[in-house]
Protein backbone atom coordinates (compact mmCIF):
# COMPACT_ATOMS: atom_id res chain seq x y z
CA UNK A 1 0.00 0.00 0.00
CA UNK A 2 3.28 2.50 0.24
CA UNK A 3 4.46 2.31 -2.88
CA UNK A 4 1.63 3.82 -5.65
CA UNK A 5 -0.69 6.81 -4.64
CA UNK A 6 -3.96 7.45 -4.95
CA UNK A 7 -7.11 9.66 -5.96
CA UNK A 8 -10.58 9.67 -5.76
CA UNK A 9 -12.56 11.82 -7.25
CA UNK A 10 -16.12 12.36 -5.44
CA UNK A 11 -16.13 13.26 -1.91
CA UNK A 12 -19.40 12.23 -1.49
CA UNK A 13 -20.29 8.95 1.50
CA UNK A 14 -18.39 6.29 -0.11
CA UNK A 15 -15.26 8.59 -1.81
CA UNK A 16 -15.32 9.83 2.14
CA UNK A 17 -14.76 6.39 3.70
CA UNK A 18 -12.61 4.71 1.13
CA UNK A 19 -10.49 8.01 1.77
CA UNK A 20 -11.27 7.98 5.81
CA UNK A 21 -10.14 4.53 5.57
CA UNK A 22 -7.02 4.39 3.78
CA UNK A 23 -5.67 6.96 6.35
CA UNK A 24 -4.87 3.90 8.44
CA UNK A 25 -3.27 2.00 5.94
CA UNK A 26 -0.56 4.77 3.88
CA UNK A 27 1.13 7.77 4.26
CA UNK A 28 -1.35 10.82 3.91
CA UNK A 29 0.66 12.19 1.35
CA UNK A 30 -0.20 9.52 -1.33
CA UNK A 31 -4.26 9.80 -0.81
CA UNK A 32 -5.65 12.80 -2.30
CA UNK A 33 -9.27 13.55 -3.38
CA UNK A 34 -11.24 15.60 -5.58
CA UNK A 35 -14.93 17.44 -5.10
CA UNK A 36 -16.29 20.66 -6.52
CA UNK A 37 -17.95 21.29 -3.51
CA UNK A 38 -15.68 23.75 -0.59
CA UNK A 39 -17.78 22.04 2.34
CA UNK A 40 -16.70 17.80 1.24
CA UNK A 41 -13.09 19.67 0.43
CA UNK A 42 -13.09 21.06 3.90
CA UNK A 43 -13.76 17.38 5.19
CA UNK A 44 -11.20 15.97 3.07
CA UNK A 45 -8.83 18.60 4.16
CA UNK A 46 -9.63 17.57 8.44
CA UNK A 47 -8.45 14.13 7.78
CA UNK A 48 -5.18 15.49 7.02
CA UNK A 49 -5.38 14.92 3.03
CA UNK A 50 -4.83 16.94 0.10
CA UNK A 51 -7.98 18.30 -1.74
CA UNK A 52 -8.55 18.72 -4.84
CA UNK A 53 -10.79 21.33 -7.04
CA UNK A 54 -9.69 20.58 -10.09
CA UNK A 55 -9.88 16.73 -11.50
CA UNK A 56 -7.16 17.04 -13.66
CA UNK A 57 -4.27 18.06 -11.26
CA UNK A 58 -5.40 14.92 -8.61
CA UNK A 59 -5.27 12.32 -12.08
CA UNK A 60 -1.87 13.46 -12.83
CA UNK A 61 -0.79 12.33 -9.78
CA UNK A 62 -2.54 9.27 -8.97
CA UNK A 63 -1.31 5.63 -10.20
CA UNK A 64 -4.54 4.20 -8.77
CA UNK A 65 -7.76 6.76 -9.79
CA UNK A 66 -11.27 5.71 -7.68
CA UNK A 67 -14.29 7.47 -9.75
CA UNK A 68 -16.76 7.27 -6.77
CA UNK A 69 -19.70 9.61 -8.30
CA UNK A 70 -23.12 8.72 -9.33
CA UNK A 71 -23.43 6.50 -12.01
CA UNK A 72 -25.14 9.18 -14.17
CA UNK A 73 -22.59 11.58 -13.39
CA UNK A 74 -19.58 9.44 -15.11
CA UNK A 75 -19.84 9.76 -18.57
CA UNK A 76 -19.39 13.78 -18.27
CA UNK A 77 -16.92 13.13 -15.65
CA UNK A 78 -14.86 10.76 -17.83
CA UNK A 79 -14.90 12.48 -20.81
CA UNK A 80 -13.51 15.75 -18.95
CA UNK A 81 -10.95 13.92 -17.95
CA UNK A 82 -10.17 11.65 -20.48
CA UNK A 83 -6.77 13.88 -21.76
CA UNK A 84 -5.37 13.67 -18.05
CA UNK A 85 -6.14 9.97 -17.83
CA UNK A 86 -4.50 9.38 -20.91
CA UNK A 87 -1.05 11.43 -20.20
CA UNK A 88 -1.23 9.59 -16.94
CA UNK A 89 -2.52 6.25 -16.94
CA UNK A 90 -3.79 4.71 -14.02
CA UNK A 91 -5.42 1.97 -12.73
CA UNK A 92 -9.03 3.02 -13.23
CA UNK A 93 -11.51 1.94 -10.27
CA UNK A 94 -15.23 2.68 -10.78
CA UNK A 95 -17.83 1.97 -7.35
CA UNK A 96 -20.78 3.18 -10.20
CA UNK A 97 -23.62 1.02 -10.05
CA UNK A 98 -24.45 -0.90 -12.99
CA UNK A 99 -22.06 1.21 -15.33
CA UNK A 100 -19.68 -1.31 -17.39
CA UNK A 101 -16.14 -1.67 -17.27
CA UNK A 102 -16.21 -1.53 -21.17
CA UNK A 103 -17.98 2.18 -21.33
CA UNK A 104 -15.84 3.28 -18.74
CA UNK A 105 -12.62 2.57 -20.32
CA UNK A 106 -14.15 3.91 -23.50
CA UNK A 107 -15.30 7.41 -22.11
CA UNK A 108 -11.72 7.41 -20.93
CA UNK A 109 -10.31 7.05 -24.54
CA UNK A 110 -9.60 3.50 -23.85
CA UNK A 111 -6.38 0.88 -23.70
CA UNK A 112 -6.61 1.05 -19.57
CA UNK A 113 -6.97 -1.16 -17.06
CA UNK A 114 -10.48 -0.80 -15.39
CA UNK A 115 -11.75 -2.43 -12.12
CA UNK A 116 -15.43 -1.99 -11.30
CA UNK A 117 -16.37 -2.40 -7.91
CA UNK A 118 -19.57 -3.26 -5.75
CA UNK A 119 -18.92 -1.91 -2.08
CA UNK A 120 -21.85 -1.38 0.27
CA UNK A 121 -22.74 1.42 3.07
CA UNK A 122 -21.60 -0.63 6.13
CA UNK A 123 -17.66 0.31 4.41
CA UNK A 124 -18.67 4.17 6.48
CA UNK A 125 -17.94 2.33 9.65
CA UNK A 126 -15.22 -0.01 8.03
CA UNK A 127 -17.61 -2.84 7.87
CA UNK A 128 -18.78 -3.47 4.49
CA UNK A 129 -18.21 -6.19 2.06
CA UNK A 130 -17.10 -5.40 -1.45
CA UNK A 131 -17.33 -7.16 -4.80
CA UNK A 132 -14.86 -6.81 -7.77
CA UNK A 133 -13.85 -7.25 -11.25
CA UNK A 134 -11.10 -6.43 -13.55
CA UNK A 135 -10.84 -6.60 -17.08
CA UNK A 136 -8.36 -8.52 -19.06
CA UNK A 137 -6.03 -5.28 -18.87
CA UNK A 138 -5.31 -5.22 -14.99
CA UNK A 139 -2.31 -7.29 -13.94
CA UNK A 140 -2.20 -9.68 -10.87
CA UNK A 141 -0.08 -5.95 -9.19
CA UNK A 142 -2.82 -4.00 -10.53
CA UNK A 143 -5.64 -6.33 -9.30
CA UNK A 144 -3.82 -6.74 -5.68
CA UNK A 145 -3.69 -2.59 -5.50
CA UNK A 146 -7.43 -2.50 -5.93
CA UNK A 147 -8.49 -5.09 -3.78
CA UNK A 148 -6.31 -3.40 -1.23
CA UNK A 149 -8.10 0.19 -1.57
CA UNK A 150 -11.31 -1.25 -1.40
CA UNK A 151 -10.10 -4.06 1.36
CA UNK A 152 -8.90 -0.70 3.65
CA UNK A 153 -12.95 -0.12 4.35
CA UNK A 154 -14.59 -3.69 3.43
CA UNK A 155 -14.10 -7.10 2.86
CA UNK A 156 -13.05 -7.94 -0.74
CA UNK A 157 -14.36 -10.56 -3.10
CA UNK A 158 -13.90 -11.14 -6.80
CA UNK A 159 -15.59 -12.03 -9.87
CA UNK A 160 -14.08 -13.03 -13.21
CA UNK A 161 -17.71 -12.87 -15.17
CA UNK A 162 -18.29 -9.44 -15.03
CA UNK A 163 -21.90 -10.44 -15.81
CA UNK A 164 -22.25 -11.21 -12.42
CA UNK A 165 -21.79 -7.74 -11.03
CA UNK A 166 -25.52 -7.32 -11.45
CA UNK A 167 -26.42 -10.47 -9.31
CA UNK A 168 -23.93 -8.68 -6.70
CA UNK A 169 -25.09 -5.48 -6.86
CA UNK A 170 -28.49 -6.74 -6.17
CA UNK A 171 -27.22 -8.72 -3.12
CA UNK A 172 -25.05 -6.88 -1.18
CA UNK A 173 -24.82 -3.67 -2.75
CA UNK A 174 -28.43 -2.87 -1.60
CA UNK A 175 -28.34 -5.64 0.41
CA UNK A 176 -27.73 -3.01 3.46
CA UNK A 177 -31.51 -1.46 2.41
CA UNK A 178 -33.14 -4.50 2.74
CA UNK A 179 -31.39 -5.61 6.45
CA UNK A 180 -32.79 -1.89 7.14
CA UNK A 181 -36.35 -2.37 6.20
CA UNK A 182 -36.69 -5.56 7.96
CA UNK A 183 -35.16 -3.61 11.48
CA UNK A 184 -37.73 -1.20 10.74
CA UNK A 185 -40.53 -3.91 10.14
CA UNK A 186 -39.29 -5.64 13.72
CA UNK A 187 -39.65 -2.49 15.54
CA UNK A 188 -42.96 -1.72 13.94
CA UNK A 189 -44.59 -4.87 14.68
CA UNK A 190 -43.41 -4.71 18.17
CA UNK A 191 -44.71 -1.85 18.70
CA UNK A 192 -47.88 -2.78 17.61
CA UNK A 193 -47.54 -5.33 20.66
CA UNK A 194 -46.86 -3.14 23.35
CA UNK A 195 -43.69 -2.64 23.34
CA UNK A 196 -41.58 1.24 23.61
CA UNK A 197 -40.30 2.34 20.32
CA UNK A 198 -37.15 2.71 21.95
CA UNK A 199 -36.94 -0.52 23.08
CA UNK A 200 -37.85 -2.10 20.24
CA UNK A 201 -35.88 -0.52 17.75
CA UNK A 202 -32.83 -1.28 20.43
CA UNK A 203 -34.12 -5.00 20.38
CA UNK A 204 -34.43 -5.38 16.36
CA UNK A 205 -30.93 -3.77 15.68
CA UNK A 206 -29.22 -5.17 18.02
CA UNK A 207 -30.84 -8.60 17.35
CA UNK A 208 -30.38 -8.56 13.70
CA UNK A 209 -26.55 -6.99 14.07
CA UNK A 210 -26.27 -10.33 16.97
CA UNK A 211 -27.83 -13.25 14.07
CA UNK A 212 -25.31 -11.53 11.59
CA UNK A 213 -21.96 -11.80 13.70
CA UNK A 214 -23.92 -15.68 14.56
CA UNK A 215 -24.05 -15.91 10.64
CA UNK A 216 -20.17 -15.25 9.79
CA UNK A 217 -18.50 -16.38 12.73
CA UNK A 218 -20.63 -20.04 13.77
CA UNK A 219 -18.96 -22.98 11.72
CA UNK A 220 -22.79 -24.10 10.95
CA UNK A 221 -24.96 -22.75 8.17
CA UNK A 222 -27.62 -20.41 8.62
CA UNK A 223 -30.58 -22.77 8.02
CA UNK A 224 -28.81 -25.17 10.88
CA UNK A 225 -28.66 -21.91 13.06
CA UNK A 226 -32.03 -21.17 12.18
CA UNK A 227 -33.12 -24.88 13.09
CA UNK A 228 -31.89 -24.42 16.43
CA UNK A 229 -33.58 -21.16 17.28
CA UNK A 230 -36.77 -23.43 15.83
CA UNK A 231 -38.12 -25.41 18.60
CA UNK A 232 -40.81 -27.80 17.30
CA UNK A 233 -44.13 -26.24 18.80
CA UNK A 234 -42.99 -23.01 19.85
CA UNK A 235 -43.42 -19.25 18.96
CA UNK A 236 -40.54 -19.10 16.52
CA UNK A 237 -41.73 -22.41 14.88
CA UNK A 238 -45.10 -20.55 14.38
CA UNK A 239 -43.25 -17.05 13.29
CA UNK A 240 -41.43 -18.99 10.70
CA UNK A 241 -43.97 -20.97 9.51
CA UNK A 242 -46.40 -17.21 9.30
CA UNK A 243 -44.08 -16.10 7.13
CA UNK A 244 -43.01 -19.17 4.64
CA UNK A 245 -46.89 -19.18 4.30
CA UNK A 246 -47.29 -15.27 3.14
CA UNK A 247 -44.07 -15.73 0.21
CA UNK A 248 -41.44 -14.81 2.79
CA UNK A 249 -38.60 -16.75 0.18
CA UNK A 250 -40.91 -15.83 -2.89
CA UNK A 251 -40.44 -12.01 -2.12
CA UNK A 252 -36.90 -11.68 -1.66
CA UNK A 253 -36.43 -13.73 -5.30
CA UNK A 254 -38.56 -11.35 -6.76
CA UNK A 255 -37.20 -8.28 -4.85
CA UNK A 256 -33.35 -9.65 -6.23
CA UNK A 257 -34.68 -10.17 -9.65
CA UNK A 258 -35.89 -6.62 -9.77
CA UNK A 259 -32.73 -5.23 -8.37
CA UNK A 260 -30.46 -7.17 -11.21
CA UNK A 261 -32.61 -6.09 -13.55
CA UNK A 262 -32.39 -2.32 -12.64
CA UNK A 263 -28.61 -2.82 -12.67
CA UNK A 264 -28.77 -4.03 -16.45
CA UNK A 265 -30.64 -1.24 -16.95
CA UNK A 266 -28.81 1.33 -15.72
CA UNK A 267 -25.77 0.05 -17.71
CA UNK A 268 -27.54 -0.11 -21.32
CA UNK A 269 -29.42 2.99 -20.35
CA UNK A 270 -25.72 4.73 -19.18
CA UNK A 271 -23.84 3.01 -21.54
CA UNK A 272 -25.72 3.96 -24.50
CA UNK A 273 -23.67 7.61 -24.63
Amino acid sequence: MQNFSIGIIGAGNMGLALASGLTTRMAPGRVAVSDPHPDKRQRIADLGLAAHADNASLVAQADVLVLAVKPQNLHELCTAIAPAVQRRRPLVVSVAAGVRGADVGRWLGGGLAVVRAMPNTPALINAGVSVLWANDRATTAERDAAGAVLGAVSEVFWLEDEALMDAATAVSGSGPAYVFLLIEALTAAGVAAGLPRDLCAALAAGTAAGAARMAREAPADVAVLRARVTSPGGTTERAITSLLGDGFLEMFDRAIRAACDRSRELGEQLGAV
